[in-house]
């Protein structure tokens, strides 16, 4: 499966926790219920997936990130339960894929009024 089709179901599952629980609740609560749509959808899922740090092709750290999702192992999903994504958030995220060497992520604040404008695919070939 294609990173754009996989995206696209990580999109309808994201609407669907949103539509059921609303906003305002912990990350973990918003994580559980997408884990469950997700695998629902028939998609390979890892949660808090480790992600070593490596520098100069040595393992500094044998766990020195988690991913909050992984989906078919191509793309990062980062949630937020947070007032507003900062500039922080979405780096954060693209310190994810470069360490990963995934190219697609997706940040989503589930904290918000508006969920569609609150979900971000961001595409970077590292």
């Amino acid at each position: 499966m294609e990173e754009n089709d996989i995206t696209y179901k990580i999109r309808g599952c994201i609407f669907a926790v949103y539509n059921h629980l609303g906003p305002g609740l912990l990350e973990s609560i918003y994580e559980s219920a997408l884990l469950y749509e997700l695998k629902k959808c028939n998609l390979v899922v890892k949660n808090q997936a480790p992600l070593p740090v490596l520098y100069d092709g040595v393992k500094l750290v044998e766990v020195g990130f988690r991913l909050d999702i992984l989906v078919e192992e191509k793309v990062i999903v980062e949630i937020k339960s947070v007032e507003d994504l900062s500039k922080l958030h979405f780096k954060q995220l693209l310190t994810y894929m470069k360490l990963s060497e995934k190219k697609v992520g997706i940040l989503v604040n589930f904290n918000c009024e508006n969920i569609q404008e609150n979900i971000k695919r961001i595409v970077k070939d590292f």
